[in-house]
């Protein structure tokens, strides 16, 4: 089992909840975490790492690469890094065509673009960034040098209406974690991705009733 008294985790989306749940679990196992959130998410991340008795909040766009080094090397300096847990994300509620059969009231492209940027690129390049943090790691017993848990959705699989996008993205994520696992192994890193289904948070809030 992978010892996370002492290390450091990050945690993307961690100031809200999946995220917010997922930073409270890994302080309570004893790690330093950081959490990765934008920045009007500052001041409940700050009031998150004071009930937990500290960690670090960054600032990160998780598809700027500078920011998530930024973040790796925060948790870096707080103990070595062995936990990655990517929960940030963006949804959309829009049909493929619209109603009126017009070109201009198809999905909008740069929407459905935005949601697999931050959704499932943003979520590669978490990985890839902090994989090669972890492959630094000395070893444990078993070999282990961390672990990547990443979040796809029940939608990946079972996409409803108007979530074409995000269904993309989260079936992207899943697509990939055997492959990540496979990858990462062979230097002791375990990559994983899990496929919740709906419950409240921040995202669902916004969802409207017809797409739900």
């Amino acid at each position: 089992m992978l010892e996370l008294n002492g290390a450091s985790a990050l945690v993307t989306g961690g100031a809200s909840g999946l995220g917010e749940a997922t930073v409270r679990a890994l302080a309570e196992a004893g790690s330093k975490v950081v959490i990765m959130d934008l920045g009007h998410q500052k001041e409940k991340a700050d009031a998150i790492l004071a009930e937990i008795g500290g960690g670090a909040f960054v600032e990160c766009d998780v598809t700027n690469t500078d920011q998530v080094i930024a973040s790796i090397d925060a948790a870096k300096e707080m103990g070595p890094l062995r936990a990655v847990i990517n929960s940030a994300g963006i949804g959309w509620a829009t049909r493929t065509i619209g109603r009126d059969g017009t070109y201009e009231s198809a999905h909008d492209l740069e929407i459905f673009r935005k949601v697999v940027e931050i959704n499932l690129i943003g979520t590669f390049n978490v990985c890839r960034l902090a994989a090669t943090a972890m492959s630094q790691n000395e070893p444990d017993e078993d070999g282990a040098r961390g672990a990547i848990v990443n979040t796809a959705s029940v939608a990946a699989l079972e996409g409803q209406i108007g979530q074409v996008a995000y269904t993309a993205a989260k079936a992207g994520i899943a697509g990939m974690a055997l492959t990540m696992a496979r990858d990462l192994g062979s230097v002791g890193i375990r990559a994983l991705a899990i496929a919740p289904s709906l419950f409240a948070t921040g995202l669902t809030k916004g969802i409207p009733e017809e797409f739900a």
